[in-house]
């Protein structure tokens, strides 16, 4: 296999437009020579959330400059690439068919392989971007989707140890600013007027924390906001408080149910120092859960490895450079690939969300 692979990635899993292409030099290590992210926000801002058919069409009339971009400034034709890799899952089925069916279009024409790639894997090797990964490590990926804690073993190789059994933790975040009318995108914002607030002002419920395991919920964290929400009256220092105090809340759920993770970690591993640790996603851009976590990391002798902010939300270079490390194990995909909404790392995984949840 030659050296130097070449990947075009294209993303459209939600709302972001996204293309990208990559190159893994020599020694391993990736080189971006584009990276770009066509955001959404004001077309759904309106809304508080994404309207799935306006994603889509924004995808539709945005991807082909999109592309053209990322290959005009990597300064190479499609020609000069070595593969395509596009995001089949999981998402909108109706946002992910538009990178998909181009991925595999343009796959097609130029004659090139093509890697369908898990957007999940997309985060769990995000941080290879920049650095140096092991395996196994452990990772946390949490996003306005999925959280989930996860041994990462190798390429197309997960164990699911802990997921929420109801909202994502960014879906969580998304909600309640837009309870408080804090504006759109919601975890961001969240983030932001914590600071103005006292997060210990509202007591707040920590839902299954004392269940055995690392797995989460937020579905009844995010209903006490609604319901404390439901008193304040458009006081803004109280809304603030409310902030603070949720995010409180996620950072205590989040220390306990990380350290559960930790030990079943070493448990099963056998490994027990210095061990990575991978904080992906969205979420993992909040600044305040990357320093609850790098003061876990600290207890419990983990290592903390987030990715570049750039990296955290949805982005083409991540999808790339999954696309080269699968192509390398040679697990290339036939272009009749379907897109797929649900589409878990772990397929063995229980699947943990719906009535009559037995925990």
């Amino acid at each position: 296999m030659k050296k130097n692979i070449i990947f075009l990635g294209i993303e459209t899993s939600c709302d972001e437009t996204a293309a990208a292409v990559i190159q893994e030099k020599e020694d391993g290590s990736a080189e971006i020579l584009s990276n770009i992210v066509s955001s959404q926000i004001k077309e759904h801002e309106k809304y508080g959330g994404v309207v799935p058919e306006l994603a889509a069409r924004a995808h539709v009339e945005n991807i082909d400059f999109i592309i053209n971009k990322a290959l005009t400034d990597s300064k190479l034709t499609i020609k000069e690439i070595d593969g395509v890799a596009a995001t089949a899952g999981p998402g909108l089925i109706v946002c992910l068919t538009v990178g998909l069916n181009i991925g595999k279009s343009i796959a097609a024409f130029a004659d090139k392989p093509f890697v369908a790639v898990n957007h999940l894997e997309g985060h769990a090797l995000s941080p290879g971007l920049e650095n140096k990964l092991q395996f196994p490590y452990l990772l946390l990926l949490i996003s306005g989707g999925h959280s989930q804690y996860l041994i990462v073993k190798d390429i197309n190789n997960y164990e699911q140890l802990g997921t929420t059994i109801d909202d994502a933790l960014g879906e969580a975040f998304d909600k309640t600013a837009k309870m408080l009318n804090l504006g759109y995108p919601g975890g961001p914002n969240i983030e932001k007027f914590s600071k103005l607030g006292d997060k210990k002002f509202f007591k707040l419920p920590e839902p299954i924390i004392n269940r055995a395991g690392c797995n989460l919920s937020f579905a009844g964290l995010k209903t006490a906001v609604l319901r404390e929400s439901k008193n304040i009256n458009e006081n803004l220092q109280l809304k603030y408080n409310l902030a603070a105090s949720f995010q409180h809340t996620v950072n205590k759920i989040l220390l306990k149910k990380t350290k559960e993770a930790m030990r079943q970690f070493r448990n099963k591993t056998f490994l027990k120092e210095k061990i990575p640790f991978i904080i992906a996603g969205g979420v993992a851009a909040n600044q305040s859960i990357r320093e609850n976590l790098i003061i876990v990391c600290k207890e419990m002798n983990f290592t903390p490895l987030f990715p570049n902010i750039k990296f955290c939300g949805d982005n083409a270079a991540m999808i790339a450079w999954a696309g080269i490390k699968r192509y390398k194990k040679k697990l290339i995909d036939n272009l009749d690939f379907a897109a797929k909404s649900r589409w878990p790392l772990d397929p063995s995984a229980k699947y943990l969300k719906g009535p009559g949840l037995k925990l």
